[in-house]
């Protein structure tokens, strides 16, 4: 049986198609593409592979040195802190964020370095902020007070910044970075261990701790938040064990400073948190998630 029915239609074989013409020219180098090639590697290979070498030898030293480096660790956690608080409001506002606190942080470090003691670099740490490592605080409560108070005043001055620019511009973005400027520093007030406003109570009178403690105690009951808890539980253990060496010859030591300066620490910390105070009220943004 055919394969194809009686009549019915047939496919032709396609044409073949006509050989190509001859080139009426000779190549360059008949015969020599791989000859070339191999030659070339010969050539150049040696230097491709000893520069890759020194490279990878530089490379190498710079691995191992970079974590030896302060101010790579310091990129290394802003640039971490940065791509976990963009994952809920943004990389712009991120990056805003995380200058804010380092401003804040500089100004415990500028302190520190002016009361004589070796401090770190800051250290980001993603939702906790950031940390500056020193081996004490200065040689008495005076000292411990600047300290504490440097950071939320220079704080403040660098979240001037974004307050300028949203006044010259309206612009909510600018407003919203105003507020948490603001209240990043107003919070670190608070005169709690290890707070900044802590620090400064320790140049008025350690009663202030237990008022403060108490008071973070309630907050935490009324807005529970793992920072709170934190604190509390950090600020306890410190506000007990200086409470158990207040009568000690050191302690006593280290808080008898002149009235005159109890009285500008007191002047500062008041003002600086009223001004925040303001601060904060006048920039609180009200934003719905059905906004965002």
């Amino acid at each position: 049986m055919s394969e194809y029915p009686t009549g019915s239609w047939r496919p032709h074989p396609a044409p073949t198609p006509p050989a190509p013409p001859e080139p009426d020219y000779e190549p360059i180098h008949p015969g020599s593409g791989r000859r070339d090639w191999r030659e070339r590697a010969k050539r150049w290979g040696g230097p491709i592979v000893a520069a890759l070498v020194l490279v990878a030898t530089k490379l190498k030293a710079v691995l191992l040195l970079l974590p030896k480096l302060k101010i790579f660790t310091t990129s290394a956690s802003m640039l971490v802190s940065i791509g976990a608080y963009a994952l809920i409001w943004g990389w712009q506002f991120a990056v805003g964020l995380v200058l804010l606190l380092l401003v804040h942080e500089m100004g415990h470090v500028i302190q520190l370095r002016r009361e004589g003691i070796e401090a770190s670099a800051p250290m980001f740490i993603p939702f906790l902020g950031a940390v500056v490592a020193a081996k004490s605080l200065g040689d008495d409560a005076a000292a411990e007070a600047r300290v504490g108070l440097a950071g939320p005043i220079l704080g403040t001055i660098g979240t001037l910044v974004p307050l300028a620019l949203w006044l010259a511009t309206g612009e909510e973005f600018w407003q919203a970075l105003t507020y948490v400027g603001f209240f990043i520093n107003l919070f670190n007030l608070l005169p709690v261990l290890p707070l900044d406003g802590g620090r400064a109570m320790a140049a008025l009178s350690p009663w202030v701790w237990f008022a403060g403690y108490a008071g973070l105690v309630a907050l935490t009951f009324i807005f529970p938040n793992p920072i709170l808890i934190l604190i509390l539980l950090i600020g306890g253990y410190e506000s007990w064990q200086r409470w158990k060496m207040r009568k000690s010859p050191e302690a006593r030591a280290y808080h008898a400073i002149p009235a005159g300066t109890r009285a500008l620490v007191a002047i500062t910390y008041l003002g600086l948190a009223a001004a925040l105070a303001v601060g904060v009220s006048e920039s609180f943004l009200e934003k719905d998630f059905d906004d965002v």
